[in-house]
């Protein structure tokens, strides 16, 4: 045998095996989604996400107190207004007694270290469900979505969010936040971390149950991005930080390693985030479940992957 044939000494040994990793996963890369109702002292189990509640503000130190001590340093919110009036305009979004912005108030007096993130979309308050404001025909009217999108997350970082995070794919609604954040003296001090490559993915549907997010009438592949679409999500990858983008995410991560990879590729200096979505941790806990693997070693390998694509 050749000596170039021979590899398996470079990772005999569990630290040498380690060390044939790029980047190592740390506790402070993962961000925990947290779903906040607008009953304050809800604790209602998701059925079609194992383990994980809707939240009310009240309950909230009893949930992140023990992660916080296990090592969590991160979380983002995502609103799930029950009993409010919505509208076309998604006004309940911004409502100061509202889940989100009473969470981050609450979230920084009790956890003073805990980087706090809000995603920014409209679903889960218009009365369409759609991510944006509507033409009459019901299509998106861009312009004035993405007014009412910057006005959102400029109000979330005004309460105290370090970071918002606009999901509704509105083309430029990078720069309206960017520049709704640096009006507001608050663009060197909160990040801002685009869902750029976001796709019509099947598998948001636990999360759109968790969320109560799910479109009235039609769906959203006028603005997600087709899932073969490589050339489309390099665009708006590059559009995006071109734009003001403090962060680059792609999402759904699994099936999308490829435009992670081109991410990392396209924005070498913005740091590169994936979202495991709800479908993808359902499926992996299912498997676990019907015993075709270990959950936890399956948990970190369908992460590390991410991470070695970028």
């Amino acid at each position: 045998m050749d000596i170039s044939s021979i590899l398996q000494g470079g990772y005999a040994h569990p630290l040498s095996r380690s060390w044939q990793s790029r980047r190592q996963l740390t506790k402070s890369m993962l961000m925990y989604p947290i779903f906040i109702t607008d009953d304050p002292d809800a604790e209602v189990e998701i059925a079609s996400l194992p383990g994980q509640k809707r939240w009310g503000v009240n309950r909230l130190e009893q949930f992140i107190a023990p992660l916080v001590a296990k090592g969590l340093t991160s979380v983002i919110l995502f609103g799930v207004p029950l009993t409010c009036e919505k509208d076309e305009r998604g006004t309940p979004a911004d409502d100061e007694a509202g889940p989100v912005i009473l969470a981050i108030k609450k979230l920084r007096s009790l956890f003073p270290s805990l980087y706090i993130a809000c995603d920014v979309c409209l679903c889960e308050y218009t009365d369409h469900g759609h991510c944006g404001l509507l033409n009459s025909d019901g299509t998106i009217n861009n312009a004035p979505s993405v007014d009412r999108i910057a006005q959102v997350a400029v109000n979330y970082a005004k309460a105290g969010a370090h970071c918002v995070a606009p999901s509704d794919m509105m083309d430029g609604r990078i720069k309206g936040i960017k520049q709704g954040l640096i009006n507001a003296g608050l663009g060197n001090k909160c990040t801002l971390m685009s869902y750029s490559a976001k796709f019509a993915s099947s598998l948001y549907g636990p999360f759109r149950d968790a969320a109560g997010s799910a479109p009235s009438f039609g769906d959203r592949k006028c603005y997600q991005l087709p899932p073969s679409a490589k050339g489309l999500a390099r665009r708006a990858i590059q559009r995006d930080a071109a734009e003001g983008a403090d962060i680059i995410m792609v999402k759904p991560a699994l099936p999308y390693l490829d435009i992670i990879a081109d991410a990392a590729q396209l924005t070498p200096d913005h740091p590169l985030a994936c979202y495991q979505v709800s479908g993808e941790y359902a499926m992996v806990v299912a498997g676990a479940r019907a015993g075709v693997y270990d959950l936890r070693t399956m948990a970190f390998e369908s992460v590390d992957s991410m991470i070695r694509a970028g």
